[in-house]
């Protein structure tokens, strides 16, 4: 079964790029996970021994300030990856991570692919590149907190999740509220807000779906100088 979920791991931007023999071999060591929602996938502290990659549903990674308030550290869903930071160094997970949704899971154990690179230096060279990808969408995420609105944010998020090209678009939410909120940096009440903002957009909200009245119009917020969205916002 675990082989059936091949082309999703694929779509991961940790194994996009190995080479099929490399990737066949280590399907032979992954295991397939299904998890309930709340259900805890590690924590933080724990000695990382494994990379994830999910197949289905969402998974956030969370800390747990000195407070006791809970920072949102990511959100993660179909082909992404998380955990190989740590996992190939066998150092402690510096995050919790907890399924948002139901979800199923690949599991690859660390030291398959270590011994992979052992066997096959030219493997590391991929994973490099997977590596700057990495990289680049947190330089993305940055640039998004520091040069647009809130609503311009949601906004982005809501054309992530977007199915249509163009036109009406629904787009059913993922996960709470609270969640969303904090993986975009954002409070829950700056969220609301945000939304509120957006009916000017064309965008309103009915229990967990947000109904688009014109993806295109949304795209032009969503891309236009934060200096106008504010005028707007």
């Amino acid at each position: 079964m675990v082989h059936a979920l091949q082309p999703v791991v694929r779509q991961s931007l940790l194994l996009s790029n190995v080479p099929e023999a490399a990737l066949e071999r280590i399907m032979a060591h992954a295991r397939l996970r299904t998890m309930d929602r709340g259900a805890t996938v590690f924590l933080q502290g724990e000695t990382a021994t494994a990379i994830y990659i999910v197949a289905e549903g969402w998974v956030k990674l969370y800390r747990i300030a000195p407070n006791g308030a809970e920072a949102v550290v990511g959100v993660f869903t179909r082909g992404d990856s998380f955990g190989e930071a740590v996992a190939f160094k066998s150092d402690p997970y510096p995050v919790s991570a907890e399924c948002a949704t139901d979800c199923t899971l690949v599991r690859i154990e660390a030291d398959v692919i270590v011994r992979l690179i052992r066997e096959e230096p030219e493997l590391a060279v991929s994973l490099l590149s997977a590596t700057f990808l990495h990289l680049h969408r947190l330089v993305s995420q940055i640039e998004q907190l520091k040069a647009q609105t809130g609503a311009q944010r949601v906004a982005e998020f809501l054309l992530d999740l977007a199915s249509c090209a163009e036109g009406a678009c629904e787009v059913v939410l993922p996960y709470d509220k609270v969640l969303i909120a904090g993986r975009l940096g954002m409070k829950p009440e700056s969220l609301s807000r945000a939304f509120a903002k957006l009916r000017d957009q064309g965008v309103r909200i009915r229990q967990n779906v947000a109904v688009i009245d014109d993806i295109a119009v949304l795209r032009d917020y969503a891309d236009e100088d934060p200096a106008m969205a504010w005028t707007k916002a």
